[in-house]
């Protein structure tokens, strides 16, 4: 059975599967939407987001209990308006056919890739991003000209629930919907034409393994620990800067926030200094509206757990507000740099996502490269160094999802740049024209001239063939 019949054979009477049927259907009707349609989705959701901008942040700070609506609207809703913006300027000019070349040996024929969308995808969130995770994939998908059902995590309900008033206004279901509280073995198990899944490693092969009953293509966004270098030439100062807002933004719950940074051995006081000035002026205290809570309860004794496992086990955590360590009312966890770590400790084996900072001293840059390609491959990786050699030496020494120099997670914010893992850290990519290619299915057609040079090759074999194929080898086609 095939996955249109699967799919036509789902009886279940839940609203995510007759969304589903009904966006598989229409799909199949109109199967490729127009400039013009894709373009008012764009501008629908563009607008959707900017009129309700207040209520999306407080439904998200909601969630977590604090979190500044600076952040949720900079980070999450003007990057998305942002990147719907960039989408309609360039759409007309992704979706055109591309002629490619014909070998001499078809003369007269004409190819032709045509970007097609693939149907109906999904896409599963986490909470840590919870409104960028959905909507950014989502963009690219809708300027592809599919059709998208958004899962969002079941601790971001209070604005699955807003998203899902929100879009169920603007747009037929058949188009876009958010579905709460759906599990994620109902969401997964269906047969889509395209998943796109943000999350852990562990939970992401459990997805692939149910994408595959179908073959469904997967788009996985997993994480990881990601590494900072500072080299020695660069200011320590500025290093901190930068470095501290992308790993303390969110309170280090970000996929691509800086895990653990290498420092040159004679500048680890120098950093720490650095960053109890940064901390002290950006989040004065715990109790600050400006500093994020951890997301629940069961996030917060983990990260407590860590901590206490780091220092149990002889490392040095220097609390960089100089206060009180934690406010368990609060879910708040001060900004720590965690020094002489060693790899029995749970702060070094798993992604950290909190605002613990390990640090590792080091003297040569070969002992840094060869410790990260030791690892797993990360989401992003951070270096900081103004030597166009040593740059080189790190880009073509390691492997990344990403890679961003002399800041912090800004990559992400870039249109035209490819964003996804590799490795254990993820497959495939969304935003700008890779996002397009991705949710698009790159159709290749082929047009035959007037004549086939191929039927003079036809049985029956003799001196036609021998002679038309030594030809074929000597010109070089």
């Amino acid at each position: 059975m095939n996955n249109l019949a699967e799919a036509q054979s789902i009886q279940s009477p839940s609203r995510i599967a007759n969304i589903f049927d009904k966006q598989r259907s229409a799909s199949r009707r109109a199967p490729y939407p127009s400039l013009s349609e894709r373009i008012e989705h764009i501008d629908k959701l563009a607008r959707l987001l900017e009129t309700h901008q207040d209520a999306i942040a407080e439904a998200i700070s909601t969630d977590f209990g604090n979190r500044p609506s600076q952040e949720s609207k900079v980070l999450e809703i003007f990057g998305l308006i942002s990147g719907c913006n960039y989408t309609r300027k360039r759409l007309k000019k992704w979706m055109k056919p591309q002629k490619r070349h014909v070998g001499l040996a078809f003369f007269g024929a004409k190819n032709t890739v045509i970007p097609q969308p693939k149907g109906v995808v999904g896409i599963v969130t986490p909470w840590n991003y919870p409104l960028f995770l959905a909507l950014s994939p989502a963009i690219s998908a809708l300027a592809a000209g599919n059709r998208c059902i958004i899962k969002m995590a079941s601790n971001s309900q209070t604005l699955a629930k807003l998203m899902e008033k929100l879009i169920s206004a603007e747009f037929d279901e058949t188009v876009l919907a958010v579905v709460p509280g759906v599990s994620a073995g109902e969401f997964t198990h269906l047969p889509w034409d395209h998943l796109v899944f943000t999350g852990s490693p562990a939970t992401a092969k459990t997805v692939m393994e149910t994408a595959a009953k179908y073959l469904t293509p997967v788009t996985l966004e997993l994480g990881g620990k990601s590494p900072t270098i500072i080299a020695d030439d660069f200011d320590i100062k500025v290093a901190a800067e930068r470095l501290l807002y992308g790993k303390f933004l969110n309170a280090g719950q970000t996929c691509v926030a800086p895990d653990y940074v290498f420092v040159p051995r004679g500048k680890v006081q120098a950093f720490v200094d650095a960053a109890k000035t940064v901390v002290k002026q950006r989040y004065p205290q715990l109790d600050t509206a400006d500093y994020t809570s951890i997301i629940d309860e069961k996030s917060y004794q983990r990260l407590s757990k860590t901590l206490d496992d780091a220092t149990s086990k002889g490392a040095k955590a220097v609390n960089l507000m100089g206060q009180v360590v934690k406010d368990d009312k609060l879910r708040k966890i001060a900004p720590h740099v965690v020094c002489d770590v060693n790899p029995n400790m749970m702060i070094m084996q798993d992604e950290i996502f909190g605002p613990l900072l390990p640090l590792k001293p080091y003297d040569k840059i070969e002992e840094v490269i060869e410790y990260i390609n030791e690892n797993e491959r990360p989401l992003a990786l951070y270096l900081y160094s103004n030597n166009k050699a040593l740059q080189n030496q790190v880009i073509y020494n390691t492997l990344s999802g990403g890679m961003c120099i002399n800041d912090s997670v800004v990559h992400v914010a870039q249109h035209d740049m490819p964003f996804g893992g590799v490795g254990n850290s993820g497959m495939g990519h969304y935003h700008g024209h890779e996002g397009f290619i991705e949710f698009s299915k790159m159709r290749p057609i082929f047009k035959q001239g007037p004549m086939s040079g191929l039927l003079m090759m036809a049985p029956p074999y003799g001196a036609t063939f021998d002679k038309m194929y030594k030809m074929m080898l000597k010109l070089k086609l």
